[in-house]
């Protein structure tokens, strides 16, 4: 075939089919010869030229985890279905600003048909709740969402799958502590914040009525926030924000009844933080005249007051005229009734593997805070990991065979990775030859398990936070959209106990840092490589970023001119 009548042919193909500009080109030179294949994208064809079937994926959710996944799906190969109870995604990271009106509820949310739309691939929506996972038959049972509760008998629905990606989040642990959930606030949905937002200004109008003496004033304006976490924290410092800077002008006579009490059952607040952010935090809320207990457990919410016991043993009663909840997170019942289904009992979410696929199930995954990843123990595979490496079974491991499986290892230990960086060691022979006192040229089984005893010990679980089901989303996108490459050519670690490679890299998280709003436009930031910054210069650089990670440039525009609003006409303070 000429260059002359290869362009041509190009070119009228080109003319014919316009879906050619999304098509995928692969021109492969073998002996001199062109082959080109290429495809429409909309459909797969058969060799024999009969349409294969999509295969349908079910994403049950669409918080940090679902929308992560939604928006970076590229593979229109699949036929994809999202149910949620919601119709939008919600960047709760500011929620706490919700509460207080720094910024609004549309600010903060987008449409979850923008964002697919966005995606370039057709997705189905369904405003729904799911109550019932079948992995048997794979379905899923689905009701519309409680303001859709009158269809008359339709609002029941069930859905068959190939794949089903659980991202459903979680629901605020109340530790079965009695009074908690007719009487305390939570902070994990828009709808949360909006709800504590209409309480704190309908109590300063109720006790700025003449009638209320000053003892029923004080009772009213006692604000308790329990859980000393980022969340706890940031809404104790809005809320203090908001009375002095905003309600202060509006009810002068007020403010010397307001208080703000922290309940924490830790030793610190903000325990997963650095040492020196703990400790400014802490500072910083007395000298605004927040009110932290510490070692304080609550043992029962009333409708008027809250009662925790102290490290002493005493029990103290506190009056409110309202109690924020904020203690962490636990499994909803849907996922929990899933779980026992699976036989995962006294488990505190869905328990996956190293690249979020649930445990017992081929086809579902897991991600977000209703899962959490199994990792496996180096010590638990340490016999079929030293017969992988010594191919000639003599029962002794060189350097060179022990190098040629040590980039396997790291990769389907995380652990090691991490105990060697922890130690200042360069590679796994540093490690090795740490446990004599002359190098190590071979070693057997039994030394190769005293050199990595210790490595286990590095195993953490991830956090539950909004940036890790973020990159799990993103990370089960880009595996559905290679999975047919990966199935052809596996890019994993080798798999230790079977043949062949696994399909693809495990999940592995990167932290890039995380910031706890301290109030008085002051943030405590504490990065990778135990960078630390607290106040000013770090309130901006909260600024920054979390305008950077909003979904879309309309919410980015919407936030920042509700930042604007404040800092020209203060925080808004009507009772809607």
């Amino acid at each position: 075939m000429s260059w002359s009548s290869f362009y041509n042919t190009a070119s009228r193909v080109f003319h014919e089919y316009p879906s050619w500009s999304k098509a995928v080109v692969v021109c492969t030179f073998i002996s001199g010869g062109g082959i080109v294949a290429y495809g429409d994208g909309r459909a797969a064809y058969s060799d024999s030229g009969d349409q294969i079937p999509k295969k349908k994926v079910v994403v049950l959710g669409t918080g940090w985890a679902g929308t992560s996944f939604v928006k970076n799906m590229k593979n229109s190969s699949y036929d994809i279905h999202v149910v949620s109870p919601r119709n939008y995604f919600a960047f709760t990271p500011l929620l706490p600003s919700l509460t207080c009106g720094t910024v609004e509820a549309r600010s903060i949310i987008e449409p979850i048909r923008n964002i697919s739309r966005k995606s370039g691939i057709d997705i189905e929506f369904s405003e729904a709740e799911c109550y019932k996972i079948d992995p048997k038959n794979n379905k899923v049972y689905c009701r519309a969402a409680a303001q859709d509760k009158k269809l008359g008998g339709m609002d029941e629905f069930s859905i068959d799958y190939d794949y089903l990606v659980i991202a459903m989040g979680a629901r605020s642990n109340t530790f079965n502590t009695p009074g908690v959930q007719e009487h305390a606030y939570f902070l994990k949905e828009v709808e949360d914040a909006l709800r504590i937002r209409k309480k704190v200004i309908n109590l300063f109008e109720r006790a700025s009525l003449p009638s209320v003496p000053v003892e029923e004033k004080k009772k009213l304006l006692s604000f308790v926030v329990v859980g000393g976490g980022p969340t706890g924290v940031e809404f104790a410092a809005e809320l203090h924000d908001l009375v002095h800077e905003d309600l202060s002008k509006l009810y002068p006579s007020l403010i010397d009844h307001v208080k703000i009490t922290l309940l924490e059952a830790g030793d610190h607040i903000l325990n997963m933080f650095d040492k020196r952010i703990t400790e400014f935090a802490e500072g910083k809320f007395k000298r605004d005249g927040i009110d932290v207990k510490l070692g304080s457990m609550v043992v029962n919410v009333g409708e008027k007051d809250i009662s925790s016991k102290e490290r002493s043993g005493q029990v103290v009663t506190i009056p409110h005229g309202m109690v924020v909840w904020s203690t962490g997170i636990g499994a909803r019942p849907e996922i929990l009734d899933f779980m026992k289904q699976l036989g995962q009992i006294n488990r505190r979410a869905l328990v996956t593997d190293e690249w979020l696929r649930v445990e017992g199930c081929d086809n579902i995954y897991a991600l977000g805070d209703c899962a959490t990843i199994n990792q496996r123990r180096v010590m638990e595979d340490i016999a079929v990991i030293f017969s992988k490496a010594d191919k000639n079974n003599s029962g002794m491991l060189d350097l060179k065979e022990f190098q040629n499986v040590v980039d396997d290892i790291i990769e389907r230990y995380p652990q090691v990775d991490i105990y060697l960086k922890k130690n200042q060691m360069k590679d796994m022979a540093t490690l090795l030859n740490k446990s004599q006192e002359s190098p190590a040229t071979t070693v057997d089984i039994e030394y190769f398990k005293q050199a990595v005893s210790k490595v286990d010990s590095q195993m953490k679980n991830l956090p539950a936070t909004a940036q890790v089901a973020a990159q799990q989303g993103a990370y089960l996108a880009d595996c559905f959209n290679r999975m047919e490459l990966c199935e052809r050519y596996p890019e994993g670690p080798l798999r230790f106990r079977g043949t062949g490679r696994h399909r693809f890299h495990a999940f592995r998280y990167k932290h890039f840092g995380q910031f706890a709003p301290l109030g008085g436009e002051q943030t405590a930031a504490q990065l990778p490589g135990d960078w630390v910054s607290i106040g000013h210069s770090s309130q901006w650089l909260w600024y920054s970023v979390y305008a950077s990670k909003l979904v879309s440039w309309r919410t980015r525009a919407l936030v920042i001119s509700d930042w604007g609003r404040r800092f020209v006409f203060g925080r808004d303070s009507s009772e809607i």
